[in-house]
């Protein structure tokens, strides 16, 4: 099933938008938003998980451009995509900015950006038995998101405490920051 963020903003979307879902994972995101008729770009570094991302593809009978990257290295488009699905790819905070400027080049003026990351609360959260989130390190917060879109228009941005129910590596309570962002 698709991120419940990411579904919540189902009204967003509209049959013939271009999406990138960069680190798709095993394609749940990227899938779901093809479902809904967008031409979907999903790029994973797992070769394991862009086969699963196609069979998935397969079974729900859509089609995806899975391709497999690392997202350093990458080619990526400028002003192509209408919207970047960006859920719980976290960065090193060096790359972070970088990375975050490259999905906002790559969206169309008018295009969104949509951001659901782990905030260094879910440290705590883990401490309790929850699962989820990356190194403290590539932990975000709205400030660092605010700063790395601040060309942008930001329509939502929030901190909040949510229940993840979206497998084995996203469950619990927890601690997330949300953005989405117009590019200008």
């Amino acid at each position: 099933e698709p991120n419940a963020f990411l579904a919540s903003q189902k009204s967003r979307f509209v049959p013939g938008m271009r999406a990138l879902v960069p680190g798709d994972g095993e394609g749940r995101n990227g899938v779901w938003l093809a479902s809904l008729g967008l031409d979907v770009v999903s790029v994973e570094a797992s070769s394991v998980g862009c086969d699963k991302a196609r069979t998935l593809a397969a079974e729900r009978g859509v089609a995806i451009d899975a391709q497999c990257a690392d997202l350093n290295s990458w080619s990526w488009p400028k002003s192509e995509f209408d919207v970047a699905a960006v859920i719980y790819v976290h960065f090193p905070p060096a790359e972070r900015p970088v990375m975050h400027r490259r999905i906002y080049d790559a969206l169309r003026p008018g295009g969104i950006v949509l951001i659901e990351s782990y905030r260094p609360k879910q440290l705590e959260r883990r401490k309790s038995g929850s699962v989820g989130g990356p190194p403290p390190e590539m932990l975000v917060t709205a400030g660092d998101l605010a700063a790395d879109f601040a060309d942008a228009e930001t329509i939502l941005l929030e901190e909040v405490e949510t229940v993840l129910a979206e497998g084995v590596r996203h469950r619990g309570p927890s601690d997330v920051v949300r953005l989405i962002a117009r590019r200008r």
